[in-house]
């Protein structure tokens, strides 16, 4: 059996069966004898199991969201935003498999009919992580299963609790036996199978580049699909034209979702030199109404890292950029909290030596760096091999148009905080990532291309 703990009080919570290779492989054979069944059902049938899933989710909101912050540590607010989140991305793909069309092209061979047919690839394997730890399933399953695919999730061994009551409402909405399943255990051990076994086709991982390259390598060995959702190291660049008041909340939301353990989380705060101190001024003073605590109480915005290693990596890089010329602004830790919670820290005149402006933290430590020209932040903001997020805020139109173009990332937000959702293409360029989920291009990891040549047709 596995321990589940609380990160914000270190208890034990609960225990969960540990799986092991021989679990794995028998899942395996599992989602592959359901394989041709779960295929041939209409696409609309397999949708209205996919639509009743999101529904049940809704119907156990409350319960699911206090396992989340249970396990994960957010909180209860998010955990429960991120179940209607992860509702939707069901409900999205429910939809989004009646329209997988295929095509005709026209032909260049006389008397004859050119075809491409979409298939689905096969078994597929979900690796996710435990920051959002129903969201990142829903988003994987809800395209996989959309397209005909078995799936076989792998939850971050942290917040298994919620990926299982997954498991028990899919049941519930009538996916069928082996279809969807869920494994916990040792991360190493539960992933080899997965890499190796020639009937898993697409493997989708959300994690660290560290592990993502590591899983990359291990697919290319039975040469199976793979997408890879990575690590962020976002840019939040701030130009002088716009309005402090606004830019602050934006910078807020940005930084302290998910009490920073989100790969989307701004990580390097360019602000542009005349309204530098101006901002961090007002970040500061914004910063200090943050509430800290365990996410079950209902005022918490800030909860404890998930992981130790966070919280020890968060320190790091405060300490470091103190020893090189920055300034620390933070409140002292309330002696109840435990080592896993890290106050909300802000570091000023912060420079591109330091390991913050060069590592991406995920946590609640918010680097705030001056810049003069728009060139010279183009520069710096790409001086990353991460290319998942950045945002952007000016009220120069010409300007947010050309750096829109210019800035190296798969998503940007340009005047916002947020622009996450089912609707769009959710991945990242460079280290940061491989494929797209969620959008009409989440379900291309999960199909296979046929192309049909039907000759011969004026006989």
């Amino acid at each position: 059996m596995d321990d589940v703990v609380d990160p914000a009080t270190g208890e034990v919570i609960a225990e969960v069966a540990h799986c092991d290779t021989a679990d794995m492989n028998l899942a395996i054979a599992a989602a592959e004898r359901s394989f041709s069944s779960w295929r041939e059902l209409l696409p609309r049938r397999r949708g209205a199991i996919l639509r009743s899933w999101a529904s049940l989710m809704l119907d156990h909101s409350e319960e699911l969201a206090i396992l989340v912050t249970s396990e994960q540590g957010k909180p209860i607010d998010e955990a429960r935003y991120e179940i209607a989140y992860g509702a939707g991305f069901l409900e999205w793909f429910a939809a989004e498999g009646e329209r997988a069309y295929g095509e005709t092209i026209p032909s260049h061979k006389p008397g004859s009919l050119l075809q491409v047919r979409m298939h689905p690839i096969g078994v597929a394997a979900a690796i996710t992580p435990w920051n959002f730890p129903v969201a990142m399933i829903t988003r994987k399953a809800g395209a996989a299963l959309a397209a005909g695919c078995p799936v076989i999730v792998k939850p971050a061994p942290e917040t298994p609790l919620s990926a299982l009551a997954l498991a028990r409402l899919a049941e519930e909405a009538g996916i069928p036996r082996g279809v969807f399943q869920v494994l916990i255990g040792d991360p190493v051990e539960l992933s080899l199978p997965l890499l190796r076994d020639t009937r898993i086709r697409a493997v989708s991982f959300t994690g660290s580049t560290q592990v993502g390259r590591m899983l990359l390598e291990g697919a290319a060995q039975t040469v199976k699909k793979i997408s890879l959702e990575l690590g962020g190291h976002a840019p939040f660049i701030v130009f002088d034209d716009v309005e402090i008041d606004r830019v602050v909340k934006g910078a807020i939301a940005a930084k302290f979702a998910t009490s920073g353990q989100d790969c989307l989380a701004a990580n390097r705060i360019y602000v542009q030199r005349r309204v530098y101190h101006a901002f961090v001024e007002a970040f500061a003073e914004a910063m200090a109404r943050l509430k800290v605590g365990h996410g079950l109480e209902p005022a918490t915005q800030i909860g404890p890292m998930t992981k130790a290693s966070v919280a020890d990596k968060c320190r790091t890089h405060i300490d470091d950029a103190v020893a090189k010329g920055a300034r620390a602004i933070s409140r002292s830790q309330d002696p109840g909290l435990s080592p896993s919670f890290v106050v909300p820290t802000l570091l000023t005149d912060v420079t591109d030596d330091m390991l913050i402006a060069a590592e991406e933290t995920f946590g609640p430590v918010a680097a705030v760096l001056p810049f003069d020209s728009e060139a010279e932040v183009v520069t710096r903001a790409n001086a990353t091999e991460m290319g998942l997020a950045g945002y952007v805020y000016t009220d120069n139109l010409r300007r947010a148009l050309r750096l829109s173009e210019q800035l190296e990332y798969g998503m940007l937000g340009v005047n916002t905080a947020s622009f996450t959702g089912p609707p769009i293409p959710f991945g990242g360029w460079k280290q940061s990532g491989l494929g797209r989920e969620g959008s009409r291009h989440g379900m291309e990891d999960y199909m296979e291309l046929k192309y049909v040549c039907f000759g011969d047709l004026t006989a």
